[in-house]
């Protein structure tokens, strides 16, 4: 249902703004945020086991080989990888960002996901998975810097609009305290990481039904992450 209703709105969105809306680029929205989801947690978007041993190109010396795997661990949630917000914190391994193949051609960006280096077999990422997860590289991309403040890590939306984006948008499923989902931790926790808030915002959360708000203007999903950092922990 909420899903249904942000589709409509975005259409709506679309129509007012003068934009064109079309099947081919809803379908294409909807591979970039699953493409997005599979950056964030691929084994657990497809509901499978986590690898048991460490990705083969992560460092010895670091600290969450068990998260190697996931494609955040070494290129970061701003993307920037060893100069971005890991910088200085332990999970820098060294390893450089996507950012600088963000407009690239998905098709090249697919190929380096199947090389020696990034070592994806297709029974972990089949092909469509990689065309989704390639697409999300080139078209998906956000500058976190926009939305928000990189040293302080403050969000930089507007929390008072935030708070009617959460109220109509989120509060259904996470609880007007952001409680309501007992799985997982409370948002006004989650929100101490903004970054991984904001990517979550725009794609989803893997092999769940929270929608993406990737089809709306991107300050949608920056000032509800504004507005989540007020939200009890």
């Amino acid at each position: 249902m909420i899903a249904r209703s942000l589709f409509a709105l975005a259409i709506a969105v679309t129509v007012l703004t003068g934009g064109a809306f079309t099947a081919a680029a809803a379908e294409q929205e909807s591979a970039i945020a699953r493409g997005g989801r599979l950056y964030d947690n691929w084994y657990k978007e497809k509901k499978m086991d986590r690898p048991d041993k460490a990705h083969p190109a992560y460092p010895a010396t670091g600290k969450y080989p068990k998260q190697s795997w996931r494609c955040k661990e070494c290129h970061g949630w701003d993307y920037r990888g060893k100069d971005g917000i890991t910088a200085n914190n332990d999970h820098n391994v060294g390893i450089k960002g996507i950012n600088a193949a963000a407009g690239k051609d998905p098709a090249a960006i697919a190929a380096l996901l199947r090389d020696k280096t990034h070592a994806y077999a297709p029974e972990q990422l089949n092909d469509k998975d990689v065309q989704d997860l390639a697409l999300f590289v080139s078209k998906g991309q956000v500058d976190t810097s926009k939305f928000i403040d990189s040293a302080s890590g403050k969000p930089k939306g507007n929390a008072a609009k935030g708070e009617v984006y959460y109220n109509t948008l989120c509060a259904g499923c996470h609880g007007m305290d952001g409680k309501k989902v007992s799985t997982g931790i409370p948002l006004g926790q989650a929100a101490e990481n903004p970054w991984d808030m904001l990517h979550k915002s725009l794609n989803g959360l893997p092999a769940e039904a929270m929608p993406a708000l990737r089809s709306l203007d991107p300050s949608v999903a920056s000032d509800t992450v504004a507005y989540t950092q007020s939200l009890p922990k």
